[in-house]
């Protein structure tokens, strides 16, 4: 019997999904930082942590597979959201999946969405004659299950000014210097929780924050509660959130801190440490202002005295973003970064040392070295499917059912999410849906845990992203960065991939790297890089990331 089974259509749960951008594994308080979070905490302090959630190692496909509960690449997400014209790579949720706002929306879930979407296509802002928002290619939200959206289409773009903004099917254009769009996705989300309230049914709520998302755009308020904190430097950073999630019981003593990135300098040779300690700064106060409006959102569940009866649960889409912006800033950018404010001052693009980050005529990274301390203790970032990559902080909190915090170490995936979310509204997965055939859910429901059972994930969690490829299988993980060999770590004695075992464990090599061949086979995943159609081989270099050079 699952959780929803026992229960009437009148009192299923509220869920709430929160969703950070591009931020690592140990940001928030109680994943070992020291960036206030007090909100998230919270959540934390009377619900569950889960201390291996994975992610999908990228916003897109890790959004598609939170959305529909199955691989991204058998949702048509498999890299990012350029049309490849094959089946795994077409850039949108294609017509063979179903969001899990569809599923609830027909249980009577109202179905509501705050923010980033991004997988609906490419828009190329600099031929907007190319494309029109929900024709073919390019599903919007409410085009897939959702009553109601406000939030943008594409991917990273200015707080202050963001394309593709709009409000269900309208595009609509900041008009206020006030506008900052991490403080207006949690303004919209309230808004939607106010009026959902008030109705019988219950209601889904997405809400898909930016932050900490390149650029760093953040108000000098909060900038100011961290500016000179990072003096110290990321290595001194990595040991001591290393040492807190220790300490905690998130992550097992057994387990050693892995060595600073090879391309990272060490805080004594880093160039204008002051300069430094401003973008860290800056990061973290993206991160608190994030915080600050999932507080908002959570006092008013509790002003609508629905708290109690409703599920929040808080993730990352990726670990830690290592990718560079170049210190060229004259040279043209594309459409989607070139947004100055309305006060129409002049954009300086990219990471020149000495500027100051933070307003929105600045598009900066917080750069490699940085990344490294957000994803301690683990190696490598955003884009691969070693631990930093793949690795999210991940909250679940539930007032009628948790009755007393803990911490899960079972292994899960964004696909698990997506199926308890399903469980506990008591919906029903279809295998057809508007005369199409539906790939079955991968998900397992992890519900037996919000109240108290066990739960083990039957499956193993495969991955691959931009030839990436990666095998969780209980206590074994075989792994490679593209293009390189099999790697292979024991995740119970190991989880920081210090130890390859490869050599010695060929067998295990050779049974683990046929279950990934299985998988690859019957989920639309090919060779990286990928070819498709006339003209549309990608053209991006194996886990390129100078992103504007």
């Amino acid at each position: 019997m699952t959780v929803a089974d026992d229960r009437t259509k009148d009192n299923r749960p509220n869920i709430v999904i929160i969703l950070a951008d591009d931020m690592g594994f140990s940001d928030i308080g109680c994943f070992g930082s020291e960036i206030a979070t007090p909100n998230l905490d919270k959540l934390a302090g009377s619900g569950l942590r889960f201390s291996q959630m994975y992610n999908y190692a990228r916003c897109c496909p890790s959004r598609a597979s939170l959305m529909t509960g199955i691989s991204p690449h058998r949702a048509g997400v498999g890299h990012m959201v350029k049309d490849l014209h094959v089946p795994g790579y077409r850039g949108f949720l294609n017509e063979n999946c179903v969001t899990v706002a569809e599923v609830l929306r027909d249980a009577g879930y109202q179905t509501l969405m705050s923010g980033k979407w991004h997988v609906g296509g490419e828009y190329d802002l600099q031929n907007p004659d190319s494309w029109t928002a929900g024709d073919e290619g390019h599903p919007t939200p409410t085009q897939r299950g959702f009553d109601q959206h406000f939030g943008t289409l594409i991917g990273a773009g200015s707080f202050f000014h963001p394309l593709t903004l709009f409000e269900n099917d309208h595009h609509i254009t900041p008009d206020s210097p006030d506008f900052f769009y991490t403080d207006a996705i949690a303004d919209k989300a309230i808004e939607m929780v106010d009026n959902a309230s008030k109705k019988d049914e219950p209601f889904f709520l997405y809400a898909a924050f930016t932050a900490p998302h390149w650029p760093l755009h953040a108000y000098e308020e909060d900038i100011a509660k961290y500016e000179g904190k990072y003096r110290r430097g990321w290595d001194e950073l990595r040991t001591s959130r290393h040492e807190e999630l220790r300490d905690s019981g998130v992550l097992d003593t057994r387990w050693d801190i892995t060595p600073r990135d090879e391309t990272a300098p060490a805080w004594k040779d880093a160039n204008n440490a002051d300069w430094e300690d401003l973008r860290m700064a800056t990061y973290a106060a993206q991160i608190d202002r994030m915080d600050q409006g999932i507080g908002r959102i959570i006092d008013s569940l509790e002003k609508n005295q629905i708290r109690d009866n409703t599920v929040v649960m808080f993730l990352s889409d990726n670990g830690g973003c290592a990718e560079f912006l170049a210190e060229d800033s004259d040279k043209p950018q594309p459409a989607q970064f070139n947004t100055p404010p309305i006060d129409g001052s002049t954009m300086r693009f990219g990471n020149v040392s000495g500027l100051r980050p933070g307003p929105g005529n600045t598009f900066m990274s917080y750069d490699l070295p940085w990344a490294n301390a957000s994803n301690a203790p683990f190696r490598l970032y955003k884009h691969w499917v070693h631990e930093g990559g793949i690795s999210t902080p991940f909250i679940i909190s539930w007032p009628t059912k948790i009755k007393e915090s803990g911490i899960s170490h079972s292994p899960a995936q964004l696909m698990d999410i997506t199926a308890t979310c399903i469980d506990l509204a008591g919906a029903s997965y279809p295998s057809e849906f508007r005369g199409n055939e539906i790939a079955p859910l991968e998900g397992e429901s992890f519900a037996p845990l919000l109240t108290g059972g066990t739960w083990q994930r039957e499956q193993p969690i495969i991955w691959e992203h931009e030839g990436n490829r990666a095998v969780r299988a209980g206590e074994w993980k075989l792994v490679s960065r593209f293009p390189g060999e099999w790697e292979l770590y024991n995740m119970t004695e190991d989880r920081t991939e210090l130890h390859n075992l490869a050599d010695g464990e060929v067998d295990r090599v050779g049974s683990l790297a046929k279950e990934y061949g299985r998988w690859a086979e019957t989920s639309n995943v090919l060779s990286w890089p990928v070819s498709g159609g006339p003209g549309t081989r990608s053209t991006l270099a194996p886990n390129a990331h100078r992103v504007g050079s």
